[in-house]
């Protein structure tokens, strides 16, 4: 068996033309040198060199061999590339499937940090429904999702990543826009607008059932921007995710705390059996140093 470290040497000896002159660019003895050379020829039964006053021609035999190393070592060099390439950037393009309330503000800022640490990167950005973020990450389909926890969805690591409070968004002019905190009591003769089936939807209605309030739903957006832009034109009064809500400076709502409290979750997912790889992992970091500044 050829010992890869003669190999070295052996490319030294070609590469400085002599043994003497690669024993000294590698800062070894001539003698190690010399030895590694004699045992190559030996494994490989023809000599490599022609040897005299210090120098050390390489044979036809000689010749031939250094070709077929140098084939080699640039395969191992791809390699070393590839490596680096893979470790600075991925395995290709990193796809991130995220819920509306996080990819305007959150994500982006979190795709800016991952950016300076690996310039070039590659990202694909989908905004699908939560169940489709459920079914993407189960099925391998993205890389990393952000969305509103759901169940019946095996083969998806999840893990809690935010819980928020349920805010009141009312138009700016409405009486209860003086208010500290609005009740479901005071909501219980307001046109509503709904958050359709989601779960934010079940526990509003749990809230407003536990107060004994019956709550008059008029109009149904599912997502937050949907019901701040109908509640901006007058149209009633809606609970929603405060984190994209507080974006919405352009419009003319104010938001008030609502009581009893109804916690918006959201869950971080990836594919089960595997960790993720380096960069979703590094995005997740940068995820959740957003989140926390988030205050």
């Amino acid at each position: 068996m050829i010992n890869p470290a003669h190999l070295d040497l052996f490319r030294a000896v070609i590469r400085h033309g002599g043994m003497t002159r690669a024993a000294e660019a590698l800062g070894v003895g001539q003698p190690h040198v010399s030895r590694a050379i004699a045992q190559l020829e030996a494994d490989l039964g023809f000599p490599l060199f022609v040897r005299g006053h210090g120098s050390a021609v390489p044979t036809q035999e000689g010749e031939a061999f250094a070709h077929e190393v140098a084939q080699t070592f640039a395969g191992l060099d791809h390699l070393r590339h590839a490596a680096r390439r893979i470790r600075d950037r991925g395995t290709g393009v990193l796809r991130v499937a995220c819920q509306p309330s996080l990819a305007a503000r959150l994500l982006p800022r979190a795709l800016r940090r991952l950016d300076a640490e690996c310039p070039g990167l590659r990202v694909s950005v989908h905004v699908p429904s939560p169940d489709t973020i459920w079914s993407w990450a189960a099925s391998g389909q993205c890389d990393l999702g952000l969305a509103r926890p759901r169940s019946g969805y095996t083969g998806v690591t999840a893990e809690p990543f935010l819980t928020v409070a349920a805010v009141c968004a009312l138009p700016r002019r409405h009486p209860l826009a003086r208010r500290r905190v609005v009740t479901a009591a005071d909501l219980a003769e307001i046109p509503l607008i709904s958050a359709g089936s989601s779960p934010v939807q079940a526990a509003t209605e749990a809230a407003f059932a536990e107060a004994g309030v019956s709550p008059r739903f008029v109009l149904m957006a599912e997502y937050t921007a949907a019901r701040c832009g109908l509640v901006a034109e007058g149209l009633g009064a809606a609970l929603v995710d405060p984190v994209p809500a507080r974006d919405m400076t352009g419009l003319a709502i104010v938001l008030r705390p609502f009581q009893p409290g109804i916690p918006i979750e959201t869950h971080l997912l990836y594919p089960g059996g595997r960790p993720p790889g380096r960069l979703a992992g590094r995005l997740i970091a940068h995820l959740k140093a957003e989140r926390d500044a988030l205050g």
